[in-house]
């Protein structure tokens, strides 16, 4: 896989996993506390929870094939712990991949 794949992997997943988040703290969350319906939470947790272990590998890859410093790896990771985040990081990540 060359550096270039492995980024716009990274950028993918980490996009998916944001939407994910937003899913499941906007939508599934509400669902489950307000309107008593916990089945979403059940499964848009378990999509959110399968998109993040994939993320994380992701991450990882991209960052042994970029040759990225583990403090920017760092970065992206606590980013995916705060909603809305990757989208405004997404453009780094792109620029970080074309000066590598």
């Amino acid at each position: 896989m060359t550096k270039q794949t492995a980024v716009t992997l990274f950028r993918w997943m980490a996009l998916a996993e944001a939407v994910s988040y937003l899913l499941l703290l906007g939508i599934a969350m509400p669902l489950k506390y307000i309107w008593d319906m916990p089945l979403a939470v059940k499964w848009v947790g378990a999509a959110h929870g399968a998109l993040f272990v994939t993320f994380c590998l992701s991450l990882a890859l991209a960052m042994q094939k970029a040759a990225w410093p583990l403090s920017r790896a760092m970065l992206l990771f606590l980013a995916s712990l705060i909603p809305l985040l990757p989208f405004w990081l997404d453009a780094k990540v792109k620029a970080w991949a074309a000066e590598s």
